[in-house]
Formats: structure tokens, C-alpha cells, sequence
């Protein structure tokens, strides 16, 4: 070889180099040896699949840690320090914060409606005649006083009692006779009956029926012999109102005659009335008032003693 050639040769790095293969020669290895191929992987190779799932779970780590180193630093700057426990509750009223509104999902509670419970009744008190036969009841505020009736004999005088029904302030309410009453006059009366009920405990000795009642009556005109019984009252005739205990037939819409409120019974005559004001009759200006009155509690508790009577 040209002496030349052999010197450059030999300043050749990689063809002096014992660990870099020769080039030529493993050309004429793969032309002169067999061909053998293989699917399977060395010892220790990593498959792709699993290569694919290992970076996804490292992505996903990553990301988490990022989002938790995140959610700490704008804890820290913005909302202080995290803790566990839940804060105190707060409330806000209106004059606190004149622009909060109630939200939709919380309905405002309904105002509580006031109990529509009957009232207690009213406490009474009881009054028995000294026979032991006629009693009624009354407001135990209000109280009774006993009188000499009248009488025709000296047998009969122990029997005659007025009870004098007066109220709390002391003013006569109401008066109730047992034992003997003088006869009255009867007229012929225009009678507008504003309220009755039947009186349960009593009846007279021939076993005809009470009722309580409160009416009106004006007085007809006197008839003029020749002239026809007259059927309408004077314009100027006042009504006069009264309130008592009478036999049933008394009330009815065809009563024409002012009556009486004397009720016989086996110890004798007994009677019951309201006393209005004898210096302000006519006591209503119109049925209408009257009618009015009848709603007030003094109506009820009236009614309701006279109703109490009863004969045993």
C-alpha cells in the first residue's frame, strides 16, 4: 500500500477505535447469515399501554397538587386562615341591611290567627225563694234582695216575696214575685213581638207552657160607641216596651190585648219582669234600637235569668 495511505489511514479515529464496529463487516454478516425476526420484547422493556397509563396518572397528580397549592395561597391572602369548625351564625335585619330581600326559598312564616275558642260563660250564682219551690240564676256579681209581697191574709203573708234583682253598680235590674199579685187592667194593644223562648221550668197549674219574651205595645185608640173597634194606634201612641215571663199564647203574631204576666202555680201566682226606666218610657225610639240592644251582653244576661226560672 502507498505509504501515503497507510499514514492517513492510521489518523482514522473510528477505524482505530476497537468499540466501534467495522462497518464492511457487518454488511456481509446480514448479505451471508439467515434472516430471524421476533415479536417478543427484551428483558425489562416497558409495554406501551402501560407507558400511555403512567403518564395520565402523573397528569393527574400533577394537577391536583397544582389545584390544592392554588386553593391555599388564596386562602391565605383572601379569606384567612382555614379551620374546620363553622363560623357563628349571623343575622341580618332590616334596618342592618336596608337592601337585603328575602330569597324564594324561604317563605315568610304566616301571621298566627287568633284562637277562635267559645268564651268561658260567665259565672253564676243561684237564689231560692224561703218556700223552696221558684229559683233562678244570676250573674254572681250581682245580687238579691227580698221584700214583703202583697198578700190578702194573714196566712198568706209569709208566702208573698218580692226578690229585687239588682247588678254589680248597684241599680234595679229585674223583679220577681211569688205568692199573690193584684189583678191589672187589660186594653186592647198593637203588639210587635221582637224575641221569645219557652221557659222550660215552668208551666201553670192548668199545664200550659211559659216562654220568656220581649215586645213592644201601643195602645189602640178607645173605640166611640157606634164607631168600629179600631185596628192602628194614634201617631201620637209611644210604644212601650217591656221584657217578663208569660204564658206561650201571649206571643202569638195574632195577641191583640196587653194581657198579663201573672203565672199561677201551686203555691200561688208567681211573676217576673224586667224593670226599665218608668221616666224615659218609651225606652227605644224605634223597634230598631231595641233590636240593636238585643246584641248587647246586659240583653243576654237578663234573658238568661229569666229563662232559669223554674217551679219544683
Amino acid at each position: 500500500m502507498d505509504p501515503i495511505k497507510n499514514r492517513i489511514s492510521a489518523t482514522d479515529p473510528v477505524r482505530n477505535d476497537p468499540s466501534t464496529p467495522d462497518g464492511e463487516a457487518a454488511l456481509r454478516r446480514m448479505l451471508s447469515e439467515p434472516a430471524a425476526f421476533s415479536d417478543r420484547l427484551p428483558a425489562g422493556a416497558t409495554l406501551l399501554e402501560e407507558r400511555r397509563l403512567r403518564r395520565a396518572r402523573l397528569a393527574g397528580v400533577i394537577t391536583l397538587a397544582a389545584a390544592a397549592v392554588t386553593a391555599g395561597v388564596l386562602a391565605s391572602t383572601n379569606l384567612g386562615p382555614v379551620t374546620s369548625a363553622p363560623g357563628p351564625a349571623t343575622t341580618v335585619t332590616a334596618s342592618e341591611n336596608p337592601t337585603a330581600t328575602p330569597t324564594a326559598a324561604t317563605p315568610a312564616t304566616p301571621p298566627a290567627t287568633p284562637s277562635t275558642a267559645p268564651a268561658r260563660p260567665a259565672a253564676l250564682g243561684t237564689f231560692v225563694f224561703p218556700d223552696g219551690h221558684l229559683s233562678f240564676s244570676h250573674p254572681r256579681e250581682w245580687s238579691v234582695r227580698t221584700e214583703q209581697g202583697p198578700y190578702l191574709t194573714e196566712e198568706a203573708k209569709a208566702g208573698a216575696v218580692v226578690a229585687v234583682v239588682t247588678d254589680d253598680a248597684g241599680a234595679e235590674v229585674a223583679r220577681v214575685l211569688s205568692g199573690m199579685y193584684g189583678d191589672g187592667a187589660a186594653g186592647s194593644v198593637k203588639r210587635t213581638v221582637l224575641d221569645h223562648a219557652p221557659v222550660p221550668g215552668i208551666t201553670d197549674t192548668s199545664g200550659n207552657p211559659a216562654e220568656f219574651g220581649f215586645a213592644a205595645d201601643q195602645i189602640l185608640p178607645v173605640p166611640y160607641p157606634g164607631m168600629p173597634d179600631p185596628t192602628e194606634p194614634a201617631d201620637s201612641t209611644p210604644a212601650y216596651y217591656f221584657m217578663d215571663v208569660r204564658l206561650a199564647q201571649e206571643f202569638l203574631p195574632t195577641q191583640d190585648s196587653s194581657g198579663t204576666n201573672q203565672i199561677r202555680l201551686p203555691n200561688g201566682v208567681m211573676s217576673a219582669y224586667v224593670v226599665f226606666d218608668s221616666e224615659k218610657q218609651p225606652v227605644f225610639a224605634t223597634p230598631d234600637a231595641a233590636r240593636e240592644w238585643m246584641g248587647s251582653e246586659r240583653y243576654a244576661q237578663l234573658k238568661t235569668m229569666l229563662l232559669s226560672l223554674r217551679y219544683s
